[in-house]
């Protein structure tokens, strides 16, 4: 009997197959591939070099970017949140890191600084996110002051975000992309609107630049009703039986007692918990897998355990294993049950999970 604590199982040839696929949808463009948040889970470092190809690496934080060098990748990484202390541009130089620009505190950072070799720059404008950018009647100043500035290598990138890509029917988007080509119509730049729904449902939102997250690790960015043919999981999230014991009908499982047993059923305990990462608000009836069939969840989420109705047929037994989510079982189903998304399931996995490449 070979017990197994929760696992994330990493794919990389799924990766791989993802990358080639989204390169398809968007054949003229340059991939940023987005690594932020440990890589949604599946690892900086590991996506990183299973994607030497890729044009850029897009992470969130400074410290994700200089982990990036550490572990010896030399391509091209851009801080989508910019910097956030005058003090860390002499870093970005010294590392050969790219930031975004969003506001005139990062801007006059910039110009002032005392560099030996001039910075690369992605000058964000807001229109219509409200979240980060400049407002676009910002645009030819901070043009200007960043064409004009030694420290500065040209020629920058023109940017924004899209925040309503994942709907088709939206006409926030299509207002957006509008404002976009208004504002970047004089401008002989490199462009980067579309996000990982961008690149499925928007095609006039690709320019030079994509910047896929979701949808590199197999996950798809749009509504759960929407398939995307051909995306593979990246993660297979599994752990193992540890109970299997039968109860009568009105017994009652987990904390609180909150689910109460209609029939004789068989139940079974699996290793896995929200210390694993494992949502604690996943409702009964989540489906779980276990030996080819879906059980539902039953009872509460615990630390360390959750618990399955069976049924009072089951042959399972202690050493099944469970997938919780992953190839067989999408995370943007877990996710549904959960009330959350899969982005937060993915970056949740605790650093007590075992990683596991597939073979």
């Amino acid at each position: 009997m070979t017990l197994r604590t929760a696992t994330a199982v990493i794919d990389l040839h799924a990766l791989s197959n993802n990358y080639h696929l989204i390169q398809a949808i968007a054949p003229d463009t340059k991939v940023l591939a987005v690594l932020k948040a440990n890589g949604y889970g599946h690892g900086l470092e590991r996506i990183a070099k299973a994607l030497p190809n890729a044009d850029a690496f897009g992470v969130a934080r400074i410290d994700e970017a200089l982990a990036l060098r550490a572990a010896g990748i030399e391509r091209p990484i851009v801080l989508l949140e910019g910097f956030f202390a005058t003090e860390d541009i002499a870093i970005l130089a010294a590392n050969n890191l790219q930031t975004i620009v969003h506001n005139e505190q990062q801007l006059d950072a910039i110009i002032n600084a005392k560099l030996a070799k001039p910075l690369n720059v992605w000058l964000k404008i807001d229109t219509g996110m409200h979240r980060l950018g400049i407002n676009p009647e910002q645009l030819t100043q901070f043009y200007q002051a960043l064409s004009q500035s030694e420290n500065v290598q040209q020629p920058i990138v023109l940017m924004s975000h899209l925040g309503c890509a994942d709907e088709s029917k939206n006409l926030a988007t299509p207002k957006q992309i509008a404002l976009f080509n208004e504002l970047s119509a004089n401008f002989s730049l490199e462009k980067s609107l579309a996000n990982s729904a961008g690149v499925l449902l928007w095609p006039q939102s690709h320019y030079q630049w994509i910047r896929p997250g979701l949808l590199l690790y197999g996950v798809s960015p749009l509504p759960s009703q929407t398939k995307v043919e051909g995306i593979v999981p990246v993660m297979t999230l599994q752990s193992s039986l540890i109970s299997v014991r039968t109860i009568a009908a009105g017994e009652c499982v987990g904390y609180s007692g909150t689910w109460v047993s209609e029939r004789n059923t068989t139940i079974g305990v699996v290793a896995i918990g929200y210390g694993d990462g494992y949502p604690r608000h996943a409702s009964n009836g989540t489906p779980v897998l276990i030996n080819g069939r879906r059980v539902p969840l039953i009872g509460r989420v615990s630390m360390d355990m959750i618990s399955v109705d069976l049924g009072a047929q089951s042959k399972d037994k202690v050493g099944d294993i469970a997938t919780l989510w992953g190839k067989g079982l999408p995370v943007e189903e877990v996710a549904e049950f959960a009330t959350t998304i899969p982005y937060e399931l993915l970056c949740n996995i605790s650093r007590r999970v075992h990683i596991q490449l597939a073979k």
